[in-house]
């Protein structure tokens, strides 16, 4: 086969091929940024009282992550090394103030309910972590394949810790009740809201369940 026949080969790969699918499965179960990678473990303890802010979290590093991977790798070889850092920095504090901004203008009241965490997805690990290590080093799509596989990844870890910890310290999700009232011991039931798991430590507690299950399931993830 001629170079020119392998150059043309090499272009038309399909879009989702095996190695392009994997970008986006590998995060859900070998390499999730979280449990695997221990990555993004400050949004676990933080936003995850409830489902409702848990998933506007989730959507925002979705976004600021898969465009931030592909704006990196568009810049990649004209990115001075002394500074990549730096750029990296500059991209996904831009998309941020995006998020920020369009937060603000149209859910409001879960804007209020993040506060400063929206800020803090400049500093979160797994962006910055996907940007020198990915991003840097591939083309635009597979950058893009990384970012929703990576994103996807940490939001299925945050939203479950949400459900557990909404569900077991109030009795409902999404603010709607889910357990009877008659179950609750005031109306002569047997159950009570377990308030304990509304406190920041119970969201590592329940992180570090979550990767025992995983690890336990997967003999490849245990470190000799």
């Amino acid at each position: 086969m001629s170079t020119e026949t392998k150059k043309v080969a090499k272009v038309s790969e399909p879009l989702f091929s095996k190695k392009n699918r994997r970008l986006l499965s590998d995060p859900f179960n070998d390499n999730n940024p979280i449990t695997v990678q221990v990555l993004g473990i400050c949004s676990a303890l933080a936003i995850t009282v409830k489902v409702e802010p848990a998933i506007v979290m989730s959507l925002s590093v979705l976004f600021v992550l898969a465009m931030g991977n592909v704006v990196i790798s568009l810049m990649r070889n004209i990115i001075p090394n002394r500074i990549r850092i730096i750029v990296q920095l500059v991209v996904v504090a831009t998309l941020v103030i995006v998020v920020d901004q369009v937060l603000r203008a149209f859910a409001y009241d879960v804007s209020k309910q993040l506060s400063v965490f929206v800020g803090l997805i400049i500093t979160n690990c797994i962006i910055m972590g996907r940007f020198e290590a990915f991003a840097m080093a591939n083309k635009p799509w597979k950058a893009f394949l990384d970012g929703i596989g990576n994103a996807w990844g940490y939001a299925v870890i945050l939203i479950l810790v949400a459900v557990v910890r909404e569900f077991l310290g109030t009795g409902g999700l999404m603010g709607i009740p889910i357990i009877p009232e008659s179950w609750y011991i005031v109306n002569g039931g047997v159950y009570a809201n377990n308030g304990f798991f509304l406190f920041p430590p119970m969201a590592l507690i329940v992180v570090g369940v979550i990767i025992w299950i995983q690890r336990s399931k997967n003999r490849k993830l245990i470190e000799d």
